[in-house]
């Protein structure tokens, strides 16, 4: 058994901690969070500690973390995730590497999960700046739907750090125990995810689960020591933590 271990970074948080316990790092691009020197310094942790970088574009919104939903042309959000990509790849470039992974943030992430027209802007947006970027989306959602409409390969995510609602979308942050903090009930459930493809809903029903990576937030309390329990329990159960192919 392989998974990929990833989280949103190049946001403010305490990024050098984190980094050491994944294999991919998905790096606000100046939008929603992060600028041109905090983009720069992020590639280039992930870089020496051997992550594989991706893009991690939002709307452009820093008042509300990029977490409010925005009604937008689907042409402007076709050209605000090629614009954000284009200016990450810049410093990825810059340090003899190639950017790996395209995985859309908060409101943007969640709304094109469910919203097919939404995914196929993103997913043009990806495919305009390179065509073997890999689009990361929730499993089982829109997004992933409209990269295989386009040839585009797409990777189902899922979340150590999240509750889920009996629908498979994620509980909204707004409401209470939405987000995991305590590390070991975040480990178990990575664990159900990767070892036996299921979470367990805020319902207490069990929900399938088909994900090629896990996420953590680099901005939920506690993230470095979540990342090293998810990563522990993994290891503990032999389930080998690798970058996306």
């Amino acid at each position: 058994m392989t998974i990929d271990l990833n989280a949103d970074v190049g946001e403010g948080c305490d990024d050098e901690s984190l980094l050491p316990f994944l294999t991919s790092a998905n790096v606000a691009c100046g939008m929603h969070a992060g600028s041109p020197g905090l983009m720069n310094r992020t590639v280039a942790l992930a870089i020496e500690r051997g992550v594989r970088v991706g893009a991690h574009p939002g709307y452009d919104d820093r008042a509300n973390f990029g977490r409010t939903e925005i009604d937008l042309p689907h042409e402007d959000v076709e050209n605000l995730v090629l614009y954000q990509i284009a200016a990450l790849d810049g410093f990825v470039r810059s340090r003899g590497v190639r950017l790996s992974h395209v995985k859309a943030h908060g409101a943007l992430y969640n709304r094109a999960a469910r919203e097919i027209e939404l995914a196929r802007a993103i997913a043009r947006g990806v495919q305009r700046y390179r065509q073997d970027l890999v689009l990361v989306g929730l499993a089982g959602s829109k997004l992933l739907a409209a990269a295989e409409e386009i040839g585009l390969p797409g990777a189902g995510e899922a979340f150590a750090d999240r509750r889920y609602l009996a629908s498979g979308a994620l509980m909204p942050r707004s409401q209470a125990g939405s987000v995991l903090t305590d590390a070991a009930e975040a480990a178990e459930q990575a664990l159900r995810i990767a070892r036996d493809g299921f979470v367990i809903a805020s319902d207490g029903s069990r929900l399938s689960v088909a994900a090629r990576t896990l996420c953590l937030h680099g901005d939920t309390p506690g993230a470095p020591r979540i990342a090293a329990a998810v990563r522990d329990r993994l290891d503990q159960a032999g389930i080998a933590v690798a970058p996306l192919a």
